[in-house]
């Protein structure tokens, strides 16, 4: 077997590693959460609360929607010509639901005025009711939605959607077009720092901590502890804190999910030096910087030749939304975009995460990609010329204050391997495939020929100093005796930031 298809093999089975314990403790949860929602009680109470709050009578339009992170109620208020739509968190299914459904209310408000983004008009929010926190909504009505555009006509609605290997070039540079659209409109508002909005007398601004998918899938999906993820109150005020903030959490991932995390000393190892090499180049703000212009630091840097110059790493801040894709954009009859949904992992990030061509062209991501990631990544390559086109043409006519053209940073973007950059900054579940495949040799040159993939850190380990390899050892004892007790630890919050900063190579004085 070649190291090639090793890896593809070994990366789809690493893409389901979730700390399966973890889920099993939560299946109760899940059991009691789908039976409470769904009985009489829950639904009168969410249509008592649309009738106190509307002043109408109101009555439930099935079927109520379950989402992973959400319950929708549509409902139908006497005498209007519109139907509303109640959206609530899973109370029992998701940490930081209060925080989560707070930012997204006030993202869509942010939108809403300050904005050409379709979102749903927001009527109502209460961040605590006696049916918890609530959002009302206007219900948009829409023929299908963009993902629904995109995929084969004939798959089974049970199936997860894929872009139709068939579809007409025209169709696809027509729908491609009004998603680029989108993104055009989205990177338009700025901030003056990285995190979520909030109301503070009055205002909107950016004064909460960004809640992103990969911080929500680490307490979920892994018990993660909380503490030692970024504080409900902070923000970034550069770029680079957060790469480094991102790549911390890499490093927590590996230290504190229990399960399933690592299968031998050498895949332990290989985890470690490269989340430890990544964080060290965004510490040393190395990883703002890669693939423009202003690169000279990393060894593709000394043959690629690149014409796009980085975002100013202090300044205008872009709105990202891990949720932002095909699936959440509704189409009307003559499938223009009717609304954008689902704003509850949205955050103002470093601008160079807008400067990136869109992960979801394909529709699925490429840790999901059945034929592997050197499979997905050459379909992408290959739709990709018909995404850049359509950027182009929306360009035209539009005046945005940039260096260069959106769809000129995509392009060089994928050419320089930046647009991997960001998706191993966001996943900490795709990290380390990224991390070996597509970033290690345009960062430090290429390894010997012959280096194994189980030894990949033999070939980068003597980038970490003396006391780094020796907390690395100390972290494979760990994970090892993890892998046999197979404990899920209640860690104390002190001890826990302790460990990952000694990981990260901060060494108390003790």
């Amino acid at each position: 077997m070649s190291n090639s298809t090793a890896f593809s093999i070994a990366y789809t089975e690493a893409q389901r590693r979730f700390d399966h314990l973890a889920q099993t403790l939560d299946g109760e949860t899940w059991e009691k959460s789908e039976k409470r929602l769904f009985i009489q009680r829950t639904c009168q109470e969410v249509v008592s609360f649309a009738e106190v709050v509307c002043d109408q009578t109101a009555r439930l339009v099935p079927p109520v929607i379950l989402g992973r992170h959400n319950v929708i109620y549509r409902m139908h208020c006497d005498g209007d010509a519109f139907d509303i739509a109640v959206r609530q968190p899973s109370l029992d299914l998701g940490q930081f639901w209060g925080e989560k459904a707070l930012y997204e209310a006030t993202t869509i408000s942010y939108l809403a005025q300050k904005s050409d983004v379709q979102v749903p008009y927001l009527f109502f929010h209460a961040p605590s009711s006696y049916i918890g926190p609530a959002m009302i909504l206007l219900f948009v009505k829409s023929e299908r939605s963009m993902s629904d555009a995109l995929s084969s006509p004939s798959r089974d609605l049970e199936e997860v959607p894929i872009l139709d290997p068939e579809i007409p070039k025209e169709d696809l540079r027509m729908l491609y077009g009004k998603m680029a659209g989108l993104l055009i409109k989205l990177f338009k508002p700025t901030r003056h720092r990285i995190g979520s909005l909030l109301e503070v007398n009055d205002k909107l601004s950016v004064a909460g901590r960004p809640i992103t998918q990969n911080m929500y899938d680490m307490v979920f999906k892994a018990s993660i502890p909380e503490s030692v993820l970024p504080s409900s109150n902070q923000v970034y005020r550069s770029a680079d804190g957060w790469y480094a903030a991102s790549a911390a959490m890499h490093m927590a991932q590996l230290l504190f999910q229990v399960h399933d995390i690592v299968d031998s000393e050498d895949e332990c190892r290989n985890k470690y030096v490269a989340r430890y090499l990544f964080h060290s180049l965004a510490k040393n703000g190395h990883l703002s910087s890669f693939g423009f212009l202003e690169d000279n630091w990393s060894a593709q840097s000394q043959s690629l030749e690149l014409s796009c110059s980085m975002p100013y790493g202090f300044d205008s801040f872009r709105l990202w939304c891990d949720e932002l894709r095909p699936h959440n954009v509704l189409l009307n009859k003559h499938d223009n975009i009717a609304a954008a949904l689902d704003w509850e992992f949205a955050y103002f990030a470093p601008t160079q995460f807008s400067l990136d061509p869109p992960w979801w062209l394909l529709l699925q991501p490429p840790e999901l990609w059945m034929s592997g990631i050197d499979d997905w990544s050459q379909v992408y390559e290959a739709r990709l010329g018909t995404w850049l086109v359509s950027m182009e043409d929306q360009e035209r006519g539009e005046e945005i204050n940039f260096p260069a053209h959106l769809s000129t940073y995509m392009r060089e973007s994928w050419l320089s391997g930046r647009f991997w950059l960001t998706y191993a900054t966001r996943k900490s579940w795709a990290f380390d495939t990224i991390f070996w495949k597509y970033l290690d040799e345009r960062f430090f040159g290429s390894r010997d020929d012959d280096t194994q993939e189980s030894q990949f850190w033999r070939a980068r380990v003597h980038l970490l100093g003396e006391e780094a390899q020796r907390v690395m050892e100390m972290v494979v004892e760990r994970k090892m005796n993890d892998a046999e007790e197979r404990v899920l630890a209640d860690w104390d919050p002190d001890t826990a930031n302790q460990l990952l900063q000694e990981a990260l190579g901060h060494y108390s004085s003790s």
